[in-house]
This record gives C-alpha cells, sequence and structure tokens, in this order.
C-alpha cells in the first residue's frame, strides 16, 4: 500500500520513467528483458546456453592474447591447469548453485539467505560491487577488444589508425542507445552469432593444427624453449600453477549460466517449487559449455602460443588482443579475417548487451528491496544512462586497453566465483553431505588462492571494485536515509478477530494506544491507560493496544499482518511484525481508516533520550522516536490534513 507516484509532468520524464509503476512488484525480476518465459514458451537448453555462450565464449577474442603476455611459452600449460580448476571447480560449484537457486538468483542470493539483519545487506552490497565490476568491465573490455579487431584489420588500419579510444567509446554509447530505445533479449540472435562464432574458431583452430604438424620445427623449437627456460617438466608445472591466475578471465560465464536459468524449458511437470528438469537441463547447458569451452581454450593457446611471434602480443603488436584473428588472417586471407573480425565484433558486442542487461536485472533485485535505491532507479532508462556514463569513465582511465582491463575483469569474476563455492560449502555443510562439503571446502581454498594472487599481482581490479563497493554502500545509505520516512508496507492483512476489534470501534470513535509490550500483565495495560487518560486528558477504556514487535530492521518492504487478542478477558490487542514501528502503525491507521471511512487516532507517550540517537535508532533498529517518526510518515503518505490519522502524544 505504498503511496502512488505523482504523474510525470513532462513527455520526457513520463518515457524515462516508462514501466516505474509496475517494475518491483511481486518480488520479481525487474530489468528490460528479465521476465522468465513461461514454462511452456522456454527454450532448449542448448538454445539457452548460447545467452550464456556470447559471454562465455566470446573471451576466445582475447584470452588467448592476454594467457601469452601472462605465461609465455608455458601458456598451453598454464590453460591446462585453467581448464582443469574449470571443469573440477568451478562446473561442480555452479551445478549445485543451480540446484540451490533455480530461479536463477544466483550465488549472492545463496549468501544473502544465510546471513540476516544489517551484516547480510553490508555483505550483499559488497558481493554486489564485484558483480558491478565484472559486467561493467564486461561491457568496456569487450568494446575495447571489439575496437581492437576493427582497427587492425587490414582495410581499415591506415584509416582508423589511434582511434580506438574514440571507437570504444562510440560502441559503448551505441550499446546505451540500444537499450534506451528497448532492448530484447533474444535467444535467437545469441544462437547464430555463438553457432558462426564457433564455427570460424573451428575452421582456424584446424588450419593452426594443420600448420603445426605440417611444421615439425614449431613444436620441436617450443619445447626447446621451454626446456632451455624453465629446466624440466616439474618446475614448468610448478610455474604454470603460480601464473595460471593470471588467465582468470577463461572462467567467466558461469554466472550468467545460473542468471539465464528462468529461459530453460525443463519438463512439461515442473513446478516452481520443484523446478526439477529446469534444474537438470541447466546443468547440461553449464556442462557443455564449459566443455566446449575448455576444448577452445587448450586448442587456441597451442596454435597462438607455437605459431605467433612473442612480440606481436606486446602492445602494439599485431595480435595484442586478438591473436586468433592474427592467424585468420595470416593462414586463411584477409576475406576470411574480415568475416572473422565482423562475426567477433558482434559477439564482443552482444557480450556488452548481456552484461548490461545483467546489470539491469542484478541491482533492481536487491537495491529497491533494500530501500537502497531512489525511485527511479525502478525503472530501466535512468539506469542505462547511468551505467553508461560509468562505463565512458572506465574505458577513459584505462584508454581502451584490452590488457589493463583484464585484472579488474578477472577480480569480478574470481570475487564471484569464491563466493559461490563458499556459499554452496555451506549448503552442503548444513544438508549434511560431508564428502561435498570437504570437496567444495577445498574448491573454495583454490578460488580464494586464485583471487589472492590475481589481487596481489593486478591490483587494478581490487581498487575497482572497492570504488564500486563503496559508491554502492554511500548512496544506499543515502537513499535509505532519503526514504526513511516512506510508507513502505506494501499490504495490510487483518485476521478475524483483529477484523472484530475495527468493526465494532467504527461506529465510535476509533482509538489507538501504541504499546511496547513488556510483561503483558494485567498491570500493564491498566497502568497505560490510566497514563493516557492523564496526560491526554480523555475519559473513558475504549481502546485497542496496538503492539508492534520488530523482526529485521534492515527489510524496507514487506506486508504487514496484523493479528488481534483478548489478554486478561478483557484488554484488546493487535500485534504485528514489521521491520519498523513507526511503518507499521501508520500502515495500520491508514489501512483503518480506507476500511471504516471514520479517522482513528493514535496515543503515545514521548520517548525518553536523546532526540539524534533516537533518530539513529528508528534509521538502524526500526524504533526510537516512534511518535514523531509516525507522524511524519503519515504526513508522507496522506497530504490531505483532513483525512490524515491523528497522532496524539503525551
Amino acid at each position: 500500500m505504498a503511496t502512488t507516484e505523482h504523474p510525470p509532468t513532462s513527455r520526457l520524464r513520463s518515457w524515462m520513467l516508462e514501466g516505474l509503476s509496475d517494475m518491483g512488484k511481486g518480488g520479481g525480476h525487474q530489468g528490460p528483458h528479465a521476465a522468465p518465459e513461461p514454462a511452456h514458451k522456454g527454450q532448449r537448453w542448448w538454445r539457452v546456453m548460447c545467452l550464456t555462450g556470447v559471454d562465455y565464449f566470446s573471451t576466445l577474442g582475447y584470452q588467448p592474447g592476454i594467457a601469452a603476455l601472462a605465461a609465455g611459452l608455458l601458456s598451453p600449460i598454464a590453460t591446462i591447469v585453467l581448464v582443469i580448476v574449470t571443469l573440477a571447480g568451478a562446473l561442480p560449484v555452479y551445478r549445485r548453485v543451480a540446484e540451490e537457486s533455480p530461479h536463477g538468483e544466483g550465488s549472492i542470493a545463496m549468501l544473502e539467505r544465510l546471513l540476516s539483519f544489517w551484516k547480510g545487506k553490508l555483505f550483499v552490497l559488497t558481493l554486489l560491487g564485484f558483480a558491478a565490476t565484472d559486467f561493467l568491465i564486461t561491457i568496456t573490455l569487450s568494446a575495447a577488444d571489439a575496437s581492437t579487431h576493427l582497427v587492425e584489420n587490414p582495410h581499415l588500419t591506415s584509416t582508423l589508425h589511434d582511434q580506438r579510444l574514440l571507437i570504444t567509446l562510440v560502441l559503448v554509447a551505441l550499446l546505451g542507445a540500444v537499450f534506451l530505445k528497448g532492448f530484447l533479449e533474444a535467444i535467437g540472435v545469441a544462437v547464430a552469432l555463438v553457432g558462426l562464432y564457433l564455427a570460424l574458431n573451428v575452421a582456424v583452430v584446424i588450419v593452426g593444427l594443420w600448420h603445426v604438424v605440417t611444421a615439425g620445427h614449431v613444436i620441436t623449437d617450443w619445447s626447446s624453449a621451454l626446456t632451455a627456460e624453465h629446466g624440466n617438466v616439474f618446475v614448468m608445472i610448478g610455474v604454470a600453477l603460480i601464473v595460471f591466475p593470471k588467465l582468470a578471465l577463461g572462467l567467466s560465464g558461469f554466472e550468467t549460466g545460473v542468471a539465464v536459468m528462468p529461459h530453460v524449458k525443463g519438463d512439461p511437470g515442473d513446478t516452481e517449487e520443484k523446478p526439477v528438469g529446469r534444474i537438470r537441463d541447466t546443468k547440461k547447458l553449464l556442462t557443455a559449455a564449459a566443455l566446449i569451452m575448455s576444448v577452445f581454450l587448450i586448442a587456441t593457446s597451442f596454435i597462438t602460443t607455437l605459431l605467433i611471434p612473442e612480440k606481436e602480443f606486446e602492445p602494439g603488436g599485431n595480435a595484442n588482443g586478438r591473436a586468433l584473428a592474427y592467424l585468420a588472417h595470416n593462414y586463411l586471407g584477409n576475406a576470411f579475417g574480415t568475416v572473422y573480425d565482423v562475426s567477433t565484433i558482434a559477439i564482443l558486442w552482444f557480450a556488452g548487451a548481456s552484461a548490461m542487461a545483467g546489470l539491469l536485472n542484478l541491482m533492481p533485485r536487491y537495491l529497491p528491496r533494500y530501500g537502497m535505491a531512489p525511485h527511479w532507479a525502478r525503472a530501466v532508462r535512468p539506469m542505462v544512462i547511468v551505467f553508461t556514463l560509468v562505463a565512458f569513465l572506465v574505458t577513459w582511465i584505462f584508454d581502451a586497453d584490452v590488457d589493463a582491463q583484464g585484472g579488474a575483469y578477472a577480480t569480478g569474476v574470481l570475487v564471484l566465483i569464491s563466493s559461490a563455492a563458499i556459499a554452496v560449502t555451506i549448503a552442503a555443510r548444513k544438508a549434511g553431505q560431508r564428502t561435498w562439503t570437504v570437496a567444495f571446502a577445498v574448491i573454495s581454498a583454490v578460488f580464494l588462492y586464485t583471487t589472492v594472487v590475481n589481487v596481489i599481482e593486478r591490483p587494478d581490479g581490487v581498487k575497482i571494485g572497492a570504488c564500486f563497493i563503496a559508491g554502492i554502500i554511500l548512496l544506499s545509505l543515502l537513499s535509505r536515509l532519503a526514504r526513511a520516512f516512506e510508507l513502505r508496507v506494501t499490504s495490510v492483512t487483518l485476521d478475524d478477530m483483529a477484523e472484530r476489534f475495527i468493526r465494532d470501534m467504527a461506529s465510535r470513535k476509533i482509538r489507538f494506544i501504541a504499546n511496547e509490550p513488556d510483561q503483558r500483565d494485567q498491570a500493564e495495560y491498566r497502568d497505560k491507560i490510566e497514563q493516557i487518560q492523564q496526560d491526554n486528558d480523555i475519559p473513558g477504556e475504549d481502546f485497542v493496544f496496538v503492539e508492534v514487535t520488530v523482526l529485521d530492521p534492515s527489510e524496507f518492504e514487506a506486508g504487514l499482518t496484523v493479528r488481534g487478542e483478548v489478554l486478561h478477558h478483557r484488554y484488546r490487542v493487535l500485534t504485528l511484525e514489521s521491520s519498523s514501528i513507526p511503518n507499521a502503525l501508520a500502515a495500520l491507521l491508514l489501512h483503518v481508516r480506507d476500511t471504516t471511512g471514520r479517522t482513528p487516532h493514535i496515543y503515545f507517550e514521548w520517548t525518553e533520550g536523546n532526540p539524534f540517537a533516537n533518530f539513529l535508532r528508528f534509521f538502524l533498529f526500526g524504533q526510537g522516536e516512534v511518535a514523531p517518526v509516525t507522524r511524519e510518515v503519515l504526513r508522507e503518505a496522506e497530504p490531505d490534513r483532513v483525512r490524515r490519522p491523528r497522532v496524539h502524544t503525551g
């Protein structure tokens, strides 16, 4: 029963806030295309996999080059370590996440359920900061790599030389413009892009392997150089274990794989409570994507390391950020290479679109529910503008450099995977599954190690993540403060006894007494009535007590259930449970007014203590300055003084 939005005052405002009043209802998904398809209209799992693929598979555009820069000649061996971590670590973790959150909530929601009150909210806000890092860097890094493929194309390099930053900004702006217009996530487009892109990569890999096999000296030269540089196999494996965290970009896509679960068709007998078929098919989706990507990661790192001169991977080199495109042009001709470039640019741009959609779906899932976002944050277009401007800033700071953004991207990916591993470890422990608990604990340790090493090696990622976290927490708390006096009870439900109390009073003056329950004995209620009579100079005992119990004060919006009872055969009491005493009382008063057509009165005692300290108690713990805050909530919810319920304080 939140207050009605004021009507827009201009066409621009109406366009910007389109859909505002419909968003956030029912606790469902939000964003431009987040509503899951009905069960009978879902898609086959392999088609939905392509939504993950535009993010996951598109990293082939830059991953081999980043791996070569990070590991040098050891790139194939370090990539094998990465694949082992993917298949033995990330894949089992996210298969379990799919079981625990079958509606696409992901690991953040799993951890949210484990923590309550403000510590849970702050923890979720921290994870949202890293998620924002992941998604926003996906947008900027993908656009930067797309511009690299465009600039380095032999047909365009002379025309677009030194214009990479400008082209990247244009691509980001184009992405924002499409979402402002209205973007519908088309699975068909994703299937076409992923199918074409993987087919072209198969051609490049086959030709590359053919050249490696037919030119026998290539393998000999590589193995000789490895031996000269590292001595023996054990040293190589040890160094590969140390450097593989730098290749963590190859782990991206798993969180997206869980997020797209609502689009999976599942079985005809699936229900929202038990979507068995959807869970099974999502596990197929995750497994297939991981296996396909693992094969490509190993093959592409092998051929690029052996066939591309090391200096070409360096900044300014022809293979920097586009190793496979370099091979496509050199071994299959510029015509094929140009087709490959166009395909890569398309899938990278679509990966940015998927990331933008992820941001628009993720933030409204949590922040409005916490009261930590202004009203306009429920609308898509204002948030698109905000995220686009932040993407501009990140692109400018990193000068559209793919390598420079790799650390920030990897940090966001690794933090999310580590949190998912910890979440499933706790879930397995609660389920009494000792073997899985130990296994997931080991996986968690591996990912935590990988995250720490990545942060030490490339601190830019955690710095950017910290900036996002600080910004989200600061803006969230300011928003919560600005909305402190907002009526945030979504519905009021009275049981039969409570309804009887209200009907009985409706024929007379409706008087409530706000009471903080203590012993709840006869003396407590008798003394309270006498106190109210003396303070307000009113006769009679025709009162109904209202008692509110604060459950989780960090929650913002919720429904209100009112129960009635008669204590000591005499005193009528309404009991409520809420996150905020003033909001619950204000919601009850407005509901009584609307259902009876009469103006209710409520009586308080002044709260002892410092007003500022009491306000902080209200802001953080839902209690404190109850009387004036209740009145202020009523004033904001009902501007008409004649219709506003009366608040008396003595």
